[in-house]
């Protein structure tokens, strides 16, 4: 009996002890991951975040030095700040920019989420309105927020350090179109020796008119529109010779992405990424490579 009662004396003492070890453990590799990712923020690498927010555009950027900008927020499903979640630690509620391609629910829905969970340091748009609910609300939560907000214009330029964001569309011309998708801010990202182009839900007329005055190869492609037929044509593709292509997809009726899209991506000899299987796309780039994570 004695040898038994020691024993579950010893066993319950070293459950104890393995419990307050476990703790001790948790509480470290907590602190340690909030360390980890503050440095992360402020490394000297180019990080571009494609999440996977379901039928819809967002990506976050993390320029050298830690500037972070948010182009897009998704539906509003929730699906944004789950990814905010797993790159910002939990004491970081500040975005310094925040840029909506242009006023349509699949990319400005989740920016209203945004604006009521974190502190934005300006909003960045089109200065086309959206007919849909959402843009109201989506107004709102900038007055209410007192988020300052400035129109963007092709020609303009956002700068920070060796970084810079290249406004290239929408002309006048498109920014008037009764569609919408025309309209899409398209921004290129010059930063740590590379160049990524982000293009909204732009359609083939203005890839077209892009080819006037765009014709650079290019590292990463943020592929237009889901993967919709109707972007993507092939001489826009060979003009700029993406590396890396990422299309932003869910579950949807439309057909994206569509096999037109991804055979001319395949013929380009671009790697392609899409959300709907690889989840959230991270990108690190250090100025000699660019490190894919999915």
């Amino acid at each position: 009996m004695f040898d038994v009662i020691v024993s579950k004396l010893v066993s319950h003492k070293n459950k104890v002890i393995i419990f307050l070890t476990v703790l001790a453990i948790l509480d470290f590799l907590v602190f340690w991951q909030i360390i980890i990712v503050a440095q992360s923020l402020t490394s000297q690498d180019l990080k571009i975040y494609f999440f996977d927010v379901g039928q819809g555009d967002s990506q976050l950027v993390l320029l050298p030095g830690g500037v972070k900008t948010l182009i897009d927020g998704g539906p509003p499903n929730g699906r944004v700040l789950e990814q905010l979640a797993k790159v910002l630690p939990p004491t970081d509620r500040y975005i310094d920019l925040v840029i909506m391609s242009h006023p349509q629910l699949d990319h400005l829905g989740g920016l209203i989420e945004v604006l009521k969970r974190y502190r934005v340091g300006v909003f960045l748009w089109n200065g086309r309105e959206g007919s849909a609910e959402a843009f109201s609300e989506l107004e709102r939560a900038l007055q209410e927020n007192s988020v300052g907000h400035v129109i963007l214009a092709k020609g303009d330029r956002i700068h920070y350090r060796d970084s810079h964001f290249n406004v290239i569309m929408p002309t006048t011309q498109f920014l008037e179109s009764k569609e919408l998708n025309d309209t899409s801010l398209v921004l290129e990202l010059l930063s740590k020796e590379s160049k990524t182009l982000f293009t909204g839900d732009i359609g083939t007329n203005v890839e077209k008119e892009l080819l006037g005055t765009y014709k650079q190869n290019i590292d990463i492609l943020k592929v237009a529109h889901h993967g919709s037929k109707y972007s993507s044509v092939a001489s826009f593709l060979q003009a700029v010779k993406p590396k890396v292509a990422v299309i932003e997809v869910g579950r949807n009726s439309y057909g994206h992405p569509t096999r037109q899209v991804l055979d001319r991506l395949q013929d380009i000899g671009a790697s392609i990424y899409r959300t709907d299987q690889d989840g959230t796309v991270q990108l690190v780039i250090d100025g000699k490579s660019i490190k894919v994570f999915r």
